[in-house]
């Protein structure tokens, strides 16, 4: 009896799809490059479960019924075009190709375009929620046709996280819509992550929490409905771990230098190319990248000295404080991403809705949220909302806690501690508040060597002025 789904690629996160996939009802044929990889699957978490193994693309391909389902997962680029070429010759017209990877969305442009105009169906599917998210119920993002995705969609609401208006999947849009979706929620992330490794550094280098206070401090975040979310979690989770070698906590004994694995930076260049400004995500790969200058950074350390006082306030008082910026800052990290979703849609022609987005990464991704009721909330009310910061929910939010943001950022400062997230997003903030920035200045500059040419306050049109 022929299989209803196929899966290419057997690492954890394939596999734990695949479980997944099964556990939901559906019949799964899966495919590995390497024979002892599908072995060692089907005899460990695979046994006794309705899987099928296959040892060639043709026995895989033969296996399923058709219209045949196939999402592949293997590393984003070259390897991708190349199993889509191993396919092409065994398919049947209708037959339908997913992309799980973290793959570039005009990579996925071009395949959507390549295989719909010769008879097959593609799907790019952004996946987020790690290992766990991938066998318990993951947020899904696919891109294509709507009919590409009508197709999918009775095994794709299955085996989404479930919440409680439904499951984190939709159709997001045509073409790359998917993994462009996929590309700004990894953007967010970095965003997020690095705000919370500054609220981090600040309690513990300048409050002075030891580990165990880190823990009750994140846990009781982890309460709150401005902060509660699955990186506050994790990280109150972390401060828990003690390794048992040296008896340091855990987190201390790992090195300081942080990987990546391009999807932020791709976020900024996207950003860049459209003219979209998010300083936060912007600083967050920025910090990454000076992380991973170890060598450098520990010579400079003994040749550049920083300020030499220490906090004399009281460490509950700068425990509130952090919490306040890190909650504003983290608004902005959203309102960021959720600008540049707003553009590119625009600009794609993905007819993107945002306050669906919003809803589909409650459950199952990494930046799940309990404020993101907040933010598809916002958008259901205003669909043109131009920017979260514009939210009445968030309005006031930021108003109230704008007098401890900038207290931190003056401590950090006067302390020598870098905030690059803190200080971008609360930039961020002032900049996009101000009715007069200093760029009349720029214009001025950029005329006066260029006769780039300027327009004025008072007058309609363009004009030059003769500055010699």
């Amino acid at each position: 009896m022929a299989q209803s789904f196929g899966l290419i690629g057997l690492a954890v996160m394939g596999e734990n799809l695949a479980l997944n996939v099964e556990r939901n009802g559906f019949s799964i044929a899966v495919y590995n490059r390497s024979r002892e990889k599908t072995d060692a699957f089907m005899a460990d978490r695979a046994k006794g479960k309705n899987v099928k193994p296959t040892y060639s693309l043709e026995e895989f391909v033969s296996s399923l019924e058709r219209p045949r389902r196939i999402l592949i997962m293997v590393k984003a680029g070259k390897p991708v075009d190349m199993v889509i070429d191993q396919l092409r010759p065994l398919l049947d017209p209708d037959d339908m190709i997913i992309d799980g990877g973290n793959s570039l969305y005009e990579d996925t442009e071009r395949r959507v375009q390549s295989l719909e105009s010769t008879g097959f169906r593609f799907i790019g599917m952004g996946v987020s929620g790690g290992e766990e998210g991938a066998l318990n119920g993951p947020s899904l993002m696919p891109g294509g046709t709507k009919e590409a995705y009508e197709s999918i969609e009775p095994i794709v609401t299955k085996i989404a996280a479930q919440v409680d208006d439904g499951p984190c999947v939709t159709y997001i849009g045509p073409g790359g819509s998917g993994h462009y979706v996929k590309m700004v929620h990894n953007g967010i992330e970095y965003g997020d992550m690095q705000l919370i490794a500054e609220a981090y550094d600040l309690l513990k280098n300048v409050g002075g929490l030891d580990q165990k206070q880190l823990h009750e401090v994140f846990s009781e975040w982890n309460k709150t409905p401005e902060l509660d979310s699955f990186l506050i979690e994790i990280t109150a989770d972390i401060f828990t771990k003690t390794d048992s070698g040296s008896g340091l906590p855990m987190v201390d004994v790992i090195l300081d230098s942080a990987g990546q694995k391009g999807t932020g930076r791709w976020t900024v260049v996207s950003a860049l190319d459209l003219g979209v400004p998010i300083p936060t995500i912007t600083a967050a790969v920025n910090a990454r990248i000076t992380s991973s200058y170890k060598q450098e950074r520990v010579a400079a350390s003994k040749q550049l000295s920083g300020p030499s006082g220490k906090y004399e306030g009281d460490p509950s008082t700068l425990i509130s404080m952090v919490r306040d910026a890190l909650y504003c800052s983290k608004i902005c990290s959203y309102a960021q991403g959720m600008a540049l979703l707003g553009k590119a849609s625009s600009e794609y022609g993905y007819s993107l809705d945002l306050g669906e987005t919003a809803r589909i990464w409650k459950g199952g991704c990494i930046i799940r949220a309990a404020f993101l009721n907040k933010i598809k909330k916002a958008y259901d009310q205003n669909p043109d909302l131009p920017n979260l910061l514009l939210a009445p929910e968030f309005i006031q939010t930021i108003l109230d806690r704008q007098d401890a943001w900038r207290e931190v950022l003056a401590i950090a400062a006067k302390l020598g501690i870098p905030v690059p997230a803190f200080s971008a997003s609360l930039d961020y903030f002032d900049s996009y508040r101000r009715a007069s920035l200093p760029q009349n200045l720029t214009q001025a500059q950029r005329d006066y060597f260029g006769a780039h040419t300027f327009e004025r306050v008072d007058q309609e049109g363009t004009f030059h002025f003769s500055w010699f």
